[in-house]
């Protein structure tokens, strides 16, 4: 036979994190996900542009002597980059925001999570959506940002949109 006990159980008291924690844990993140970014396009200029002899002659641009085939591989170039940052970021953001850290690498070492509201993980679908409001909408006039100084548990709009809050201290 099982024993319940009818006392009360502390209560664990949940710290939300404030908007100058997360910023350093965003420009950390914006730091971790650049550099591997940033040389993978970097290949992809080389392999991909270098055989582009309008790039051996910077001035060949600026006379406008590049050929049809020149001009529409510099633009599929340029929307694959696009693409790989898009693809990039998501993967990192949402995929990390709906891992078992439940945060990115910068939350993680500046000891923050990101839960829905009954301190639960958040599904990649969440972190997504979560991830693309913030992306179109918290970024203007920043105000979507500013709004984690004044509500109760300090989220962002973006937060308030997905029902997620980012919790200190695990």
């Amino acid at each position: 036979m099982e024993h319940y006990s009818l006392e009360k159980q502390p209560v664990k008291q949940v710290k939300y994190a404030g908007f100058w924690i997360r910023f350093a844990a965003y420009l950390l993140d914006s730091i971790i996900i650049s550099i591997p970014l940033t040389i993978l396009m970097i290949v992809i200029m080389v392999f991909g542009f270098g055989t582009m002899d309008v790039f051996a002659d910077p001035a060949a641009l600026e006379a406008e002597n590049i050929t049809d085939q020149q001009a529409i591989s510099l633009l599929f170039m340029s929307l694959l980059m696009i693409l790989i940052g898009l693809i990039g970021s998501t993967a990192y953001y949402a995929g990390m925001h709906a891992s078992k850290w439940q945060a990115t690498v910068g939350k993680k070492l500046l000891k923050l999570k990101v839960t829905d509201l009954q301190g639960n993980r958040i599904s990649f679908w969440r972190a997504f959506g979560r991830l693309l409001a913030m992306s179109f909408l918290s970024g203007i006039f920043y105000i979507g940002y500013i709004m984690a100084a004044f509500t109760e548990k300090k989220q962002s709009l973006h937060d308030l949109i997905a029902g997620t809050v980012v919790v200190e201290g695990e």
